[in-house]
């Protein structure tokens, strides 16, 4: 295995993350340190920053000393075949609130096999059996809107002393996003970037009321509905995976044209965000109609 640049953590809002909120999200702390990877090569152990694989000369301010003498890291790669961590090695940066014991330390906040990123269930317990340390996440949201989003930087306080306010800023990771680019990317708000305060909530899964358009695309785009307009694209000359298009839009299209009065009437003349309604259709459909995608 040869180094591997670590991929470049977008900022929310931009193209490279278009939509990445539609879905289940979930949020980290993004803490302030330097970025490192660890892997293993024909059984020697090695390490790099972020644009470069270190050597005992060039460490990365002790970081591939650190880790040469982590034998549950070596035991871990050498368990899991094509395995790279990525993490943060936490050295003083621009941030320097973090506790006395949270210095000099990795804390692992991806794991790729064989260029795959796993997610934090699959992580997370291989990690944990060989007590290697690793962010936890804040909360998982579905659908989170951006002010939701924001939210969560009054909870990332994750390695901060007591008292000494908030963290870097959060990571958002939709494992099941790839972006118009075909690419895996998270995407992440700096806390810098917000001066006034934000209403605070409570740690743990979030579990607000549901977004109006996730309450439209979940009550009218049912199975039946799918089936038939499935059956009618069919029918019209045979079924290829170049008609999912089709397929998805003409559902929206009957959701918006036929069912508009009774959400209008249902939820009293809301505002509604038609291109989330979009996107949520389509989640839907591909929910309920897997085999197609």
């Amino acid at each position: 295995m040869e180094f591997k640049k670590y991929m470049h953590i977008e900022r929310f809002g931009t193209t490279e993350v278009k939509d990445i909120n539609f879905g289940e999200c979930y949020i980290f702390p993004k803490i302030d340190g330097t970025n490192g990877s660890v892997w293993i090569d024909d059984n020697r152990v090695k390490a790099a920053s972020r644009n470069r694989e270190l050597s005992l000369e060039y460490d990365n301010q002790g970081f591939y000393e650190w880790v040469l003498k982590q034998d549950n890291i070596k035991d871990f790669l050498n368990h899991y075949s094509g395995v790279r961590l990525f993490g943060e090695w936490l050295v003083p940066h621009a941030l320097r609130t973090y506790r006395d014991d949270a210095w000099k330390n990795f804390y692992v906040f991806d794991v790729m096999v064989d260029d795959r990123y796993l997610s934090y269930d699959e992580y997370s317990g291989m990690l944990g059996a060989f007590e290697i340390e690793y962010i936890p996440p804040i909360c998982k949201i579905k659908n989170p809107t951006f002010d939701r989003l924001v939210r969560q930087l009054e909870k990332s306080t994750y390695l901060i002393k007591d008292g000494e306010g908030k963290g870097e800023g959060i990571v958002i990771k939709n494992y099941d996003y790839k972006n118009q680019y075909g690419r895996t990317v998270w995407a992440k708000i700096v806390s810098n970037d917000f001066k006034a305060k934000h209403q605070k909530c409570d740690v743990g899964e979030i579990k607000e009321k549901k977004l109006i358009e996730e309450e439209i695309a979940t009550k009218y785009v049912t199975k039946a509905l799918v089936e038939k307009e499935f059956t009618k694209i069919e029918n019209d000359g045979g079924w290829t995976s170049k008609k999912i298009p089709r397929l998805l839009n003409t559902v929206y299209y009957c959701v918006v044209k036929e069912e508009s009065w009774n959400f209008v009437k249902e939820h009293k003349n809301p505002t509604i965000d038609f291109r989330m309604l979009m996107n949520l259709v389509i989640q839907r459909i591909k929910t309920l109609k897997p085999e197609l995608f």
